[in-house]
C-alpha cells in the first residue's frame, strides 16, 4: 500500500473530484412570535441522488452537521433535533457513520431575543455542513441561512416545543457508538498497521529481547497463557496510544490536515527527533524509575507478571517502534475516531504476534537470526528515511505559508542526499556503528545497497526537469518540472490578455499539496500533444487550499460559479469569462484530456 510505502506522504496531498451536492433552506414553523419567546425554525435538506449528508451527531466530527447562531443573531439556540438515523458504515470516510440520504429534516429550538423590536424580523443562522457518495467527500462549507418572521408581542405562546415522531435532539459528542466497520479502505489500513508491526520486530529495540522474553514464559507452568496475556500487555498499551491521539487531535479531515502548517509542522519535527535519536545524536528513552518499577512488579510472577511485563516491553521499545507510530498515527487521523486506536491495536498485534507464535511453537527459536549489527544497520538506514518524510511534511508547510524555501530543487536536492545516505552506508563508504572498518560486503547488503543508490539516482534525474511519474505527486512542482507556464491567482489579468489576443483561457483550479493536481501538471501537461494543445491558450492557475485570503476567495469564486470545489478541477473560457467546458479531476488518459482541450 503506497500509504505505507512512503510512511504517511499520502496524507500530505489528498484531493478528490467534488461537487455542490445539497440544497438548504430554513423556516420559521410560525409566522408570528413574541420577543423573549420561544421559535421553532425548520432546517431542510435537498440531497442529490447518490450522496449523503452527515448529521449533528455522526461520529467523524469533520463531516457532521452544525448549526449555530451568531452573537449578533436575533435568537438564541436551545436545542437542534434531529431525524433518527442508525449508524453505518460510510465507504468514502472509511468509518462507521450517521447520514442521511435523498431529504434531511433538521429542527433548530430557539428564543426570540426580548430587545428585538417588534415588526418584520431575519434569523440568521451560520450552518456548517459536508456530503459524500460512495468514493469522494465535499470538505466541510459554511454557509448563512436565513428565515423571516414577524416579532408581535401579542403572539400566542407556542412553548418550548415536542419532540415529534421520527426526532431525537442532537446533542453534539452524544454520537452513536462506532460498530466493526469493514470495507476496503479500512481494512487495508487495518492489514498495513499490523504488517508495520511484524516490520518493527526487526529492530535493535526488540529482536534481542525475544529469546530472553520467551525464556520467562517458557520456564513458567502455563507458559502459553502467560504469552498471550504478555501479548496483551502490548496491545492495551499502544491502544491506550492511540485512544490518547483521538483525543488530542480528533479525526480531522485528510484536506484539513493536508493543508494545515501546524500539523505538517508537528508531524515534521516528531519524525526530525526520531531521525536524529536513530543516528545516535541523542536517545529517546522512558524515565528510568517508571521502568524499573514496571520491571519490579512483572517480576512478582503470574498473569499480573506476564501483563506488566508486557506494558514494559512496550515502553523500552519505543525507541525504535517511534517512528512506525508516528507515520501510523499520521495517517490514521484522517478516518474515523476510533481509527488511530484501531490502528494502534492492530500494530500492537503484529508486534505481538511473533512471541505468541514462537511461545507455541518454541522450537523455531533455534532457526532466528542472531542478533548482531544488522540490526544496527536496520536502525541507521531507518533514520534516513525518516528524515527524508521529515522534509515531506515540511515542504507542506513552506507550500501553504508561501515561503518558497523548499522549491521542486532544493527539496530534490535533500531528497537525493537523505536517499543516498543509506546506500553508502551500506556499502561501506559511509562510517556510521553497526559496520566494522574492515568489514566485507555481504550480497544481500550490496544488493540493497545497490536498490536505494538506483532510486537516489532516479531523483537525481529530476532535478535536471526529468520527470519522476507517481513521485512528482509529492515533490513541489514547478514551471520548469511541467514545461508549461501559468500565470498564479491572476485570473482578471489571464481574461484582459486573452481578449487583446483573441484567445481562450484555460483555468486550472489547484492546490498547493494537492497530490492529483501535481500529477496531472508533471505527467500530463508536458506530453508533446497536450502541450501543444495548452500553448494556444492563455494559463491562469487559482490555489484554493492555501491559508490566505486570496485562497479562500478563489475557493469561493470556484464553488459560486460552477458550483463544485474539486481540485484539480479544469475550465475552458473565453475573453468574457464565460465558461465553454470544464473537466473535473485526475486522467491518465492523454486523450482524454486531448478532446476535453479541442472541445
Amino acid at each position: 500500500m503506497l500509504q505505507f510505502i512512503l510512511c504517511g506522504l499520502v496524507l500530505a496531498g489528498s484531493a478528490f473530484a467534488q461537487q455542490n451536492a445539497v440544497r438548504f433552506t430554513l423556516e420559521a414553523e410560525l409566522p408570528k412570535v413574541a420577543p423573549g419567546k420561544p421559535v421553532r425554525l425548520r432546517l431542510s435538506a435537498e440531497i442529490e441522488k447518490g450522496w449523503h449528508l452527515y448529521s449533528v451527531t455522526s461520529p467523524v466530527t469533520p463531516t457532521a452537521t452544525r448549526v449555530v447562531a451568531l452573537p449578533d443573531s436575533t435568537v438564541t439556540i436551545t436545542r437542534v433535533l434531529q431525524q433518527k438515523v442508525a449508524a453505518k458504515f460510510d465507504p468514502a470516510a472509511g468509518a462507521s457513520t450517521e447520514s442521511y440520504e435523498g431529504t434531511a429534516v433538521f429542527l433548530v429550538d430557539a428564543v426570540l431575543k426580548g430587545e428585538v423590536k417588534a415588526g418584520p424580523v431575519d434569523v440568521t443562522l451560520q450552518l456548517r455542513s459536508s456530503a459524500c457518495n460512495d468514493t469522494i467527500c465535499l470538505p466541510p462549507r459554511r454557509r448563512l441561512l436565513t428565515a423571516s418572521l414577524i416579532a408581535d408581542g401579542a403572539a400566542p405562546d407556542a412553548g418550548a416545543g415536542t419532540i415529534p415522531d421520527g426526532f431525537v435532539e442532537a446533542k453534539v459528542g452524544a454520537a452513536a457508538p462506532v460498530g466493526a466497520p469493514a470495507g476496503e479502505g479500512l481494512l487495508g489500513f487495518l492489514l498495513g498497521a499490523f504488517g508495520w508491526g511484524l516490520a518493527a520486530i526487526f529492530t535493535p529495540c526488540v529482536f534481542p529481547m525475544i529469546p530472553f522474553t520467551l525464556s520467562y514464559f517458557l520456564n513458567r507452568e502455563g507458559g502459553l497463557r502467560q504469552a498471550a496475556v504478555f501479548c496483551l500487555g502490548i496491545v492495551v498499551l499502544f491502544t491506550v496510544i492511540g485512544l490518547a491521539a483521538s483525543a488530542l487531535l480528533g479525526a480531522g479531515g485528510a484536506q484539513a490536515l493536508s493543508s494545515n502548517p501546524w500539523v505538517n509542522g508537528g508531524i515534521g519535527l516528531v519524525f526530525f527527533a526520531f531521525g536524529l535519536s536513530m543516528l545516535g545524536a541523542f536517545e529517546i528513552t522512558i524515565p528510568s524509575g517508571l521502568l524499573t518499577k514496571m520491571t519490579a512488579a512483572s517480576e512478582g510472577g503470574g498473569y499480573v507478571g506476564s501483563l506488566l511485563m508486557g506494558l514494559t516491553f512496550s515502553l523500552t521499545s519505543f525507541a525504535c517502534v517511534g517512528p512506525f507510530m508516528g507515520a501510523l498515527l499520521a495517517a490514521s487521523v484522517t478516518g474515523d475516531k476510533l481509527q488511530p486506536a484501531m490502528g494502534m491495536a492492530s500494530f500492537a498485534a503484529g508486534l505481538a504476534s511473533p512471541f505468541f507464535f514462537l511461545a507455541m511453537f518454541p522450537s523455531y527459536l533455534k532457526k532466528l537470526p542472531k542478533s548482531g549489527g544488522w540490526l544496527v544497520r536496520v536502525k541507521v538506514v531507518m533514520a534516513f528515511f525518516v528524515l527524508a518524510m521529515m522534509v515531506k511534511y515540511l515542504s507542506n508547510v513552506d507550500l501553504v505559508l508561501h515561503w518558497e524555501l523548499l522549491t521542486r530543487e532544493r527539496f530534490l536536492a535533500l531528497w537525493v542526499v537523505l536517499t543516498a545516505m543509506p546506500g553508502f552506508y551500506l556499502l561501506g563508504w559511509l562510517r556510521f556503528e553497526g559496520i566494522g572498518k574492515d568489514e566485507m560486503v555481504s550480497i544481500p547488503r550490496l544488493l540493497l545497497g545497490m536498490l536505494i543508490l538506483a532510486f537516489s539516482f532516479f531523483l537525481l534525474a529530476g532535478l535536471f526537469g526529468a520527470p519522476l511519474g507517481e513521485i512528482d505527486a509529492y515533490v513541489p512542482s514547478s514551471a520548469k518540472a511541467s514545461g508549461v507556464a501559468f500565470a498564479k491567482n491572476d485570473l482578471p489579468g489571464a481574461l484582459a490578455r486573452a481578449k487583446a489576443e483573441g484567445k481562450q483561457v484555460f483555468l486550472n483550479f489547484t492546490g498547493y499539496t494537492c497530490t492529483n493536481c501535481k500529477l496531472m501538471k508533471a505527467n500530463m501537461f508536458p506530453r508533446p500533444e497536450i502541450a501543444a494543445e495548452l500553448s494556444k491558450f492563455v494559463l491562469v492557475e487559482l490555489y484554493t487550499d492555501g491559508a490566505d485570503a486570496v485562497s479562500e476567495a478563489n475557493l469561493t469564486l470556484q464553488e459560486e460559479t460552477h458550483k463544485t470545489v474539486a481540485i484539480p478541477y479544469y475550465v475552458i473560457l473565453d475573453g468574457d469569462g464565460k465558461t465553454l467546458r470544464a473537466f473535473p479531476g485526475l486522467t491518465r488518459d492523454p486523450q482524454e484530456f486531448l478532446r476535453f482541450l479541442k472541445g
